[in-house]
């Protein structure tokens, strides 16, 4: 957590600011000073409810208004950043929702704005600061479960996409809007693949949207492996529904579950638990209650490590622009192993 708090200039007001930034925030005693949205009711409401003393209807006119140690918090379409960085302050501290631009070519043009107006930005890829990731961190780094060998994001749940109505039309749904936190996640932990092969696929029930489920195998040197299978419409009911990360070791196992994204947005509650092996006794698993979830909590990790490096603690952010470009290059990457396809057998038929 940071020593010393800045104001936050929210920059949207969609669901995720009402349900996650604006939450965590409130919970973490960090002082929302505006709110920006061209529907002013909408901000309006928001304002009233968290108590946000100043509501604006351009980022024109609150830019003109802000106060000087100002943090802007753009939570826009992806679509949308870099014309809106283009209109902040240089030398701005920004954080910027997920997902860096809905394309490679987006990606880079946030990151050449953001270097141009010398902008201190970060992208929020919450997941990272999700209070069971931090957990499994702590063990992993301490050398608990040993070196790891296997790490695996399983999702089969019934996601109601129809409270983002934004991605309707969009060519590209669910790797650049979803699966990038996980492979943001594992970036995190093991570095940058070597190379990804992935399919992603749409489903006949949601004619309106991009592909909704993937499956990612990211290559790493072996012994990894590391695999990301998603699949959002599971509408078969509770029992067969899961939602979890897992990392494997040479010493131990780590396994959690991100209650979350099962009844979305309700969730059902996260669970974290561990296995170390132990010479001669039957592998036994551990479960360890964890405070808080990913939704809100993890809100208040992508906003402190902005305020950290406004303050001068920890100038480098972990999920700034300049790292997270290369979570972008692998979704591209992901979406490029989808298009050329597989290996086909028939060239190996006789």
């Amino acid at each position: 957590m940071p020593g010393k708090t800045f104001p936050i200039a929210v920059i949207g007001t969609g669901g995720i600011v009402k349900d996650a930034h604006l939450p965590a925030y409130k919970k973490a005693g960090f002082p929302v000073w505006g709110l920006m949205n061209r529907t002013r009711a909408r901000a309006e409401e928001l304002a009233l409810e968290f108590a946000v003393p100043h509501v604006f209807t351009s980022l024109e006119e609150m830019v003109a208004a802000a106060p000087e140690e100002v943090i802007y918090d753009l939570a826009l379409p992806a679509s949308m950043f870099a014309d809106s960085l283009r209109q902040l302050p240089d030398h701005s501290y920004v954080l910027i929702q997920k997902p860096m631009g809905e394309n490679m070519a987006q990606a880079a043009e946030i990151l050449e704005v953001c270097r141009s107006k010398n902008l201190k930005a970060a992208i929020n890829c919450q997941l990272r600061f999700a209070p069971f990731v931090l957990a499994a961190r702590s063990l992993i780094d301490a050398g608990e479960i040993g070196d790891l060998l296997d790490v695996e994001m399983r999702l089969n749940v019934f996601t109601p996409w129809e409270l983002f109505p934004f991605l309707e039309g969009i060519p590209r749904l669910e790797m650049v809007y979803h699966s990038v936190h996980y492979l943001d996640l594992i970036r995190s932990f093991l570095g940058q693949p070597r190379s990804v092969m992935a399919r992603t696929v749409p489903h006949p029930a949601l004619p309106k949207l991009a592909s909704v489920s993937s499956t990612m195998i990211l290559d790493y040197p072996d012994p990894l492996r590391v695999t990301i299978t998603t699949n959002h419409t599971h509408r078969f009911g509770a029992k067969h529904q899961e939602s979890y990360l897992k990392w494997e070791g040479t010493k131990g196992a780590i396994k959690a579950r991100i209650g979350l994204l099962m009844d979305y947005p309700r969730g059902v509650g996260d669970e974290f638990e561990y296995c170390l092996l132990r010479e001669g006794r039957e592998p036994e698993w551990v479960k360890v209650p964890i405070e808080g979830s990913w939704f809100p909590e993890a809100f208040i990790g992508t906003m402190a490590q902005v305020m950290r490096a406004k303050e001068g603690i920890e100038p480098d952010m972990p999920t700034s622009v300049e790292d997270v470009i290369k979570t972008m290059a692998c979704v591209e990457a992901a979406y490029e192993s989808n298009r050329i396809g597989g290996v086909k057998p028939e060239a190996y038929e006789h």
